[in-house]
């Protein structure tokens, strides 16, 4: 892994508002807390894509977004308005340009964003534009990317060696796992009942499943794209 305690600046880059919580908020609250400025891209308006969706209905999911990022002390939120679901139907090069334009305000040091192989095709190509606008070249700020995973979208899809989930880095979140729940409350709205995987039980559940497995009582688990040492 890169030196993570010298890297000061997180940007979680996500199709959809929630992503950015179910993935990483219980690792990025407790970053926060240590001393990083961290901001989140959202890079679709969310919701479109199940039918009519009234204005006062996208004014809520807006809030709620803004509400859950606020709460463990995002510094900005960033959101473009890419269609819903239909990430395949935009030119890439048009997403991986809004990503550079975010990274050259903010001048990230650590990315979270998508697994490749999630079920959602709008991760899929979201992984995909974060490695293209993020290629190590000599004057790229990015040095650590992380790939995470999203319940109702990574674990759904088939398994084969190409789209499961191989985790290699673990963040105790013991501490911050309370503030990650109290982050999803906020999206009222995208919450489901148990077993659902976006149920506040299953999350918590999850993340005390995958602390036992490390010997610690709640974690969150990421593959390491890419880590640079410097």
């Amino acid at each position: 892994m890169s030196d993570i305690k010298n890297a000061k600046v997180i940007l979680i880059i996500a199709a959809h508002p929630d992503d950015e919580v179910l993935g990483c908020f219980g690792t990025v609250a407790r970053l926060i807390k240590e001393g990083y400025t961290a901001y989140t891209l959202i890079l679709s308006r969310g919701k479109t894509s199940r039918g009519d969706i009234s204005d006062s209905e996208m004014k809520q999911y807006k809030n709620e977004m803004i509400n859950a990022n606020n709460l463990i002390g995002i510094k900005k939120v960033y959101q473009a308005d890419f269609p819903d679901n239909k990430f395949d139907s935009v030119p890439l090069l048009d997403i991986v340009q809004k990503i550079e334009e975010i990274k050259k305000i903010i001048s990230p040091e650590i990315i979270f964003t998508h697994h490749i192989g999630d079920i959602n095709i709008d991760h899929q190509i979201t992984h995909k534009a974060v490695l293209t606008a993020t290629r190590p070249m000599i004057e790229e700020t990015v040095t650590t990317i992380y790939a995470m995973e999203v319940p109702s979208s990574t674990e759904w899809n088939s398994y084969s060696k190409d789209t499961i989930f191989t985790p290699n880095v673990f963040f105790d979140i013991s501490e911050t796992i309370k503030t990650k729940i109290k982050a999803m409350e906020e999206y009222n709205s995208e919450l489901k009942k148990y077993p659902h995987p976006r149920s506040l039980q299953h999350i918590e559940e999850l993340a005390r499943l995958y602390g036992s497995q490390i010997g610690i009582n709640s974690c969150e688990r990421f593959i390491l794209i890419r880590g640079i040492y410097k």
